[in-house]
């Protein structure tokens, strides 16, 4: 990876309507998850037992733009999905969602997560005869799911070390197909399916590693990543799918609700830094707002590093809501540090090093006018490599700042991720190369101070899950 920021494997969305506006619905719904992935955008729409895909590299209105999207045809069952490629990923072909056939039907699948046995996978299905197109451990699922409900009662089992052995009996129907190949998945998985037959399935790991709920009105269902995109669709936010659980949605209905995968793992933990980063402020995620748990974050810092100084700034976007935090208990007032460019996105959508600094300086300026002569405690979410942290704090001292104390409000990366959070080689994260005190002088900030895990699990408090903190613990 060749970004300084910290960046996340892709949004999901899924919805079955009594109305053919299925389409339209998966649009709104990919803007509303375009912070999650801003490389690619792609939409499955079912319509008399087949399943067009729609997709290509870009942003949401980029790839459905120029009436594009008025050419998919009209559905009441549509996948949406927005993609982060890890880096040399970025192609047409690893965008979602994916389509696989079987004997008597088509699925689409659109996956947020990482599959750490998908090579072993995607080894053993090539050896029965399957195609790939792609590079990445989606459309392996999908393919996945297509041979187990296609085996054949007379076919040699898909054995080996990966997979143990997938039943000689041919899956009754979707849903067995589905639990089926879940099953044999490791890793993290919040998984949307849809039938040529008009099933919409969710599935989502044993784990809980990454997000996934549940939305109703009065035309369907709809599944997605974060409830904001629930919300400005105009669903009501129904409940979170729960670790290991499948939920099916047929005929405007859900028929199978808490039907569980034979697995259920024991350790399970939803990736905390979906609170510190990946999620947007407006979402509920497991019980937690959003929020609330980032303005905690900054509360928690004002207690475990406080320092005197005139203003807190916080960097956008993530981390002004623990800014306001920060300002709230240690009662230093709060002031706007910069102007962001709002028609650049997130700069950790840049594959390519040179792109993402000439990112940084397009889009955050300093507001000299708040910060010129004064000790700035800076807030921001991260520090990866520590490049753009450094050009950070450079910015704010060139506009004038007296000193600049940055917080964080995530604990030092010392760890890589193999459940779909991209962070950098262990040998590549600041934190692990360099004590604190090598760190702060490194970026040039005056004092720097990272938030504890008890920290930061205290500020997300009420999560009906536990947390996943392997990057920051190693545990």
């Amino acid at each position: 990876m060749k970004f300084n920021k910290v960046s996340e494997e892709c949004g999901v969305f899924g919805v079955a309507l009594k109305s053919e506006e299925a389409v339209g619905v998966t649009y709104n719904a990919l803007m509303a998850l375009q912070h999650r992935g801003q490389e690619g955008a792609g939409i499955a729409a079912v319509n008399e037992r087949r399943i067009s895909c729609t997709k290509n590299l870009g942003l949401v209105s980029e790839v459905f733009g120029g009436g594009k999207l008025n050419k998919i045809p009209k559905s009441n069952l549509a996948l949406g999905h927005t993609q982060y490629s890890m880096s040399g990923n970025n192609t047409r072909e690893n965008v979602g969602p994916f389509i696989a056939e079987y004997l008597t039907g088509r699925i689409a699948v659109t996956h947020n997560g990482n599959i750490t046995n998908a090579d072993e996978i995607r080894d053993s299905l090539k050896r029965h005869g399957v195609q790939f197109n792609a590079t990445n451990n989606s459309e392996v699922i999908a393919w996945l799911i297509a041979y187990c409900i296609m085996r054949e009662e007379n076919t040699n089992a898909l054995s080996d070390r990966a997979l143990g052995e997938i039943s000689t009996t041919k899956a009754r129907n979707a849903l067995e197909g589905v639990v089926k190949a879940a099953n044999f998945l490791c890793g993290a998985f919040s998984l949307i399916v849809a039938t040529s037959k008009k099933k919409l399935i969710a599935v989502r790991d044993s784990n809980g590693f990454r997000p996934l709920c549940i939305g109703k009105n009065e035309d369907g269902y709809a599944f997605a990543s974060e409830s904001c995109a629930l919300e400005v669709c105009g669903f009501e936010f129904i409940r979170d799918v729960l670790p290991g659980e499948v939920v099916v949605i047929d005929n405007g209905e859900i028929t199978h609700e808490g039907v569980r995968l034979v697995r259920d793992d024991e350790h399970k933990g939803l990736c905390i830094f979906e609170f510190v980063y990946f999620a947007r402020p407006d979402s509920v995620i497991d019980g937690v707002n959003v929020n609330q748990s980032r303005y905690n974050m900054g509360r928690v810092l004002a207690t475990e590093h406080p320092v005197a100084a005139d203003v807190v700034c916080g960097v956008p976007d993530s981390g002004l809501e623990a800014a306001v935090g920060y300002s709230k208990i240690s009662g230093i007032p709060l002031a706007a540090g910069f102007v962001k460019n709002r028609y650049i996105g997130r700069s950790f959508i840049y594959p390519v090093q040179s792109q993402r600094d000439t990112a940084v300086l397009q889009k955050l300026n300093p507001l000299a006018a708040n910060i010129r002569g004064k000790r700035v405690v800076l807030i921001d979410d991260s520090i990866v490599r520590g490049t753009t942290s450094a050009k950070i704090v450079r910015s704010l001292k060139n506009a004038g700042a007296r000193e600049v104390h940055m917080r964080i409000s995530s604990p030092p990366f010392k760890f890589v991720c193999n459940y779909g959070t991209d962070i950098d080689s262990a040998d590549k994260l600041i934190a692990n190369r360099m004590e604190l005190d090598e760190v702060c002088q490194a970026i040039g900030a005056d004092s720097l101070g990272f938030i504890s895990v008890d920290g930061l699990k205290s500020a997300c408090k009420g999560c009906s899950l536990p947390f996943c903190t392997t990057c920051f613990t190693g545990e």
